[in-house]
């Protein structure tokens, strides 16, 4: 039995060694060992191998401690992002009770995406496969007796996560940040003798803002940045103050990373797209879309047919491959808008705005935003009177977590359509002149 995951074996591998940073709090494998078995002994009969625990995943101890207890019960996790609304949670928590009989048998953890019909998915991720990313992420990065991996991303983003799951297989050090701050970066980062970080661009785009002068220590060796595309413009920044980057790009079905710009070029990773796939992972584009396969790759989205091993996951992601192999992430599937690092898929959006009272039809997309990415802005048509800003306000803090919801929208008398009569997203940016600031979300 692999036992790369248990907090258990880690305390028998490397019982003295500081596992997590909290705070002003450290504590070895051991002692985190010691905390899980507490926790075990109290576990009760409806804690079962196959049927999913649902897990708020904030950036706390009891949170990590909860999170290792299952992975050392071999209890599924449905993981659910801190942001989201009770109603979120609540039909996350019940479309995976539905699907229980179908639970893959090495299922891990449960992480709901969107896909572009707006409909959300649990993609089942195994033991095997966050153990298999672990392993590509370390065939690219390497490990060091001294590394200690910044965690400054929700533990509930595969991103997060996989920080967790890679530092746990390696028996290397965590330090928890209650959440991203760029104020507070540079200072986690020498506090904690930092050697490893993995941000947004827009975090990175944050940090510059607040300290234009900053410059990395030495002892910070790569810099992971993925989740949305990095600009030229950010990576020659990051050229300019020497800081150690290294380009990645994967989703949640594949356990985060599949492709990454090679370590040894972590000071000039630009002319290299996105990089090139890791070890174990398979890359291909075909007609444009990018599709990958390999062991770190889910077992499929949850109530669905298992996937084969041979079987290739389009990622609806559109990109090229180089002459050298290199991957060039042109589109982050096709509809979908990600604001600062957080995935928002118009569809989902468009339904909940037309559930609102006063709204007919809605008409999603993403705004360019130089901070950000890009911001979700909206048009839509009014039934009868309209929502006041307030109105809609509050309709959308019950429904939508803050990173869906429109921060720009715009009153139109219709939408653009296709002769086929469905929404035509390609003319969407036509809308932008008609766009004002939701007073609410100011």
């Amino acid at each position: 039995m692999n036992e790369s995951l248990s907090i258990t074996a880690a305390a028998r591998d490397a019982a003295s060694t500081i596992a997590l940073l909290v705070g002003r709090e450290s504590y070895t494998f051991a002692q985190l060992a010691d905390l899980v078995r507490a926790r075990l002994a109290a576990l009760g009969p409806e804690f079962k191998p196959g049927r999913p625990v649902p897990l708020v995943g904030r950036n706390t101890l009891e949170r990590v401690i909860a999170l290792y207890t299952l992975l050392e019960a071999r209890v599924p996790v449905l993981l659910m992002h801190p942001k989201l609304t009770e109603a979120e949670r609540a039909a996350e928590t019940a479309a995976t009770e539905r699907a229980v009989g179908t639970l893959h048998p090495d299922a891990a953890v449960i992480l709901y995406t969107s896909g572009t019909t707006g409909q959300a998915r649990g993609a089942v991720l195994t033991r095997s496969a966050l153990v298999a990313s672990a392993r590509a992420s370390a065939a690219n990065l390497g490990w060091h007796a001294d590394d200690c991996w910044l965690l400054a991303m929700p533990i509930a983003r595969v991103g997060g996560l996989s920080i967790l799951t890679r530092c746990l297989a390696a028996r290397r050090t965590v330090a928890l940040a209650p959440s991203f701050d760029a104020a507070q970066l540079p200072q986690w980062i020498e506090t904690w003798r930092t050697t490893l970080v993995s941000l947004v661009p827009t975090m990175l785009t944050l940090l510059f803002e607040q300290f234009p002068a900053w410059r990395p220590p030495d002892f910070l060796r790569a810099v992971l940045v993925g989740g949305a595309a990095a600009s030229p413009r950010l990576l020659k920044k990051a050229a300019q103050r020497r800081v150690p980057v290294v380009v990645t790009y994967g989703c949640t079905e594949t356990c985060s990373q599949v492709v990454a710009t090679p370590y040894e070029q972590r000071f000039n990773p630009g002319p290299r797209g996105a990089g090139r796939p890791l070890p174990g992972a398979e890359l291909r584009v075909v007609d444009g879309r990018i599709e990958v396969r390999g062991p770190m790759r889910m077992a499929g989205y949850l109530g669905t047919p298992p996937l084969a091993a041979e079987d290739w996951f389009d990622t609806s992601d559109i990109g090229m491959l180089d002459a050298e192999g290199c991957l060039h992430v042109r589109a982050r599937r096709a509809d979908l808008i990600v604001t600062g690092g957080e995935n928002v898929y118009p569809a989902e959006v468009e339904r909940v705005l037309e559930a609102c009272r006063g709204i007919r039809a809605a008409a999603v997309f993403g705004v360019p935003d130089e901070t950000w990415g890009q911001v979700v802005a909206a048009a839509f048509v009014a039934d009868g009177t309209p929502p006041t800003d307030e109105e809609l306000g509050a309709f959308l803090d019950h429904h939508l977590a803050r990173h869906k919801r429109p921060r720009r929208i715009g009153l139109v008398t219709s939408l653009p359509m296709t002769p086929a009569g469905k929404l035509d997203r390609a003319a969407l940016a036509a809308l932008h002149s008609t766009l004002r600031l939701l007073a609410s979300s100011a």
